[in-house]
């Protein structure tokens, strides 16, 4: 049997982990989420939910990669007791890694074309309506500028995993994350020095409960302000799907894992954190409401940046760094998808490539289409698009879902069990997973997951 590939350095493992985990969850939702629900006193929340939410579950991600030495292809196969069935869930959370891709390599190439738009200048002097008119027709008139843009992300990103793991995935994803983080600094410099930005650092640092509990118009709305921060806490992780579990399957028994996840979770958000360094003392130095919604990136941030001097060389460096926290994610989810029929059937990587690359390019097309050609297609409610579906499948059902698997597998006796599961967690040096918290993951972490699931749909349908 093939021996299988590892990471040439532990900061190749926490980058590339961190890399899937940093996305457009951290660079795009969080800060107006952050903007909607009252700054500081949401981001004191929200980091309380990490902890209790996200880094066990991810723990669990990594044991389990770790002690299979397998992607979920064959992860559950080799822990499970013998004659259950927890391998079923395997395809399911396949399916949600290409999910995920049918609508995150059109994201991503919106991503460049917008650093493309911002260098040329075609932002410049153009008012508000200007700049959210560019987004509506790259979107809904210009299908075959995004095709272009979205097949250079497919072909560019599995050209990476192509190379292999330490030669490809490790070295290109080491020298993005470097590139990534020295520029979101360089911004963030720039963004807190600019004349007016004192009262953004204020309401992004220092905490008032009164913008948390009660929205603009005195409304009471700390429940929702809490399923806010849970739900942010809990899918900037990208947990459920195995693709955190793949990273594990590549790192020896050195460290514990407790350590190595609070590594990850700790530069994923960092990276989220000073993003709102970027944001919002701009938002308010220019007099701009943070707290916009989705349209934040496409069409407040070019007018923040138009205003700016030298707006079009910081617009150009936003976007470049927007583009690398979109294209990390798409190579480490590719290397979770080309590894499952590698793991499954033995296909070499050349195949498993090659076949994987025609697959995600026309899996991508309907997104694509749902706001042009098939825009009159509109399946959750009016105004939906099939990116709102595809979004829906996996942010609603195969992470919440998938992540409740991971946790009863680890917690249960009729699945691999609490034992095993501490076993491998705290095998080498480093950190270790407490023992004392073993009733809050058996009994009140599945009811949390169950309870954002459900949350889901009340907000989606109610």
């Amino acid at each position: 049997m093939k021996e299988r590939e590892t990471f040439a350095s532990r900061l190749g493992f926490v980058l590339i982990s961190a890399g899937c985990a940093i996305g457009l969850g951290n660079v795009w939702r969080f800060p107006y989420i952050v903007g909607q629900y009252g700054g500081a006193s949401f981001v004191l929340l929200y980091l309380v939910f990490l902890a209790i939410l996200g880094l066990p579950i991810m723990a669990m991600e990594f044991a389990v990669g770790r002690a299979s030495r397998a992607s979920i292809a064959t992860s559950f196969h080799k822990l499970e007791p013998k004659g259950s069935h927890w391998h079923i869930y395997s395809w399911f959370g396949m399916a949600g890694n290409y999910l995920l891709m049918m609508f995150y390599t059109t994201v991503a190439g919106w991503m460049l074309i917008y650093f493309v738009k911002m260098a040329v200048g075609e932002f410049t002097g153009l008012d508000a309506d200007g700049v959210a008119n560019i987004f509506v027709t790259l979107t809904s008139q210009q299908p075959g500028v995004m095709l272009i843009y979205m097949a250079f992300v497919v072909v560019l990103c599995m050209g990476v995993c192509a190379l292999g793991l330490q030669n490809g995935v490790e070295r290109i994803t080491k020298v993005m994350m470097s590139c990534l983080l020295i520029i979101l600094v360089v911004l963030a410099v720039r963004s807190v020095t600019l004349p007016g930005a004192a009262e953004g650092l204020r309401f992004y640092l220092m905490p008032n409960f009164q913008h948390l509990m009660y929205d603009g118009e005195g409304n009471f709305r700390l429940g929702e302000a809490v399923f806010a921060a849970m739900g942010q806490a809990f899918f900037t992780l990208s947990l459920g799907i195995g693709a955190m579990a793949i990273f594990g399957s590549y790192i020896g028994r050195e460290r514990r894992l407790m350590g190595e996840t609070l590594s990850v979770g700790l530069l994923d958000t960092f990276v989220a954190l000073v993003v709102g360094l970027v944001i919002f003392p701009s938002a308010f130095a220019f007099g701009v409401n943070p707290g916009q919604g989705p349209s934040l990136i496409f069409i407040t941030l070019p007018n923040i940046f138009n205003a700016m001097p030298g707006g079009r060389l910081w617009g150009a460096l936003f976007f470049v760094f927007m583009s690398f926290a979109a294209l990390s994610t798409v190579i480490a989810v590719f290397q979770n998808i080309i590894t499952f029929p590698m793991d499954k059937w033995g296909w070499s990587r050349k195949k498993s490539v090659l076949v994987n690359l025609v697959a995600i390019f026309l899996l991508s097309l309907p997104c694509l289409l749902g706001f042009n050609l098939w825009s009159g297609f509109q399946p959750l409610k009016p105004g939906s698009n099939i990116l709102d579906l595809e979004d829906f499948f996996l942010s609603n059902n195969l992470l919440p879902l998938g992540s409740l698997v991971y946790v009863l597998f680890c917690v249960s006796r009729r699945g691999w069990g609490w034992d095993n599961f501490m076993k491998e967690a705290n095998a080498g040096m480093g950190i270790r997973f407490p023992e004392a918290i073993r009733f809050y993951m058996k009994w009140i972490l599945p009811v949390i997951i169950l309870f954002i699931f459900v949350m889901g749909y009340l907000q989606t349908f109610g």
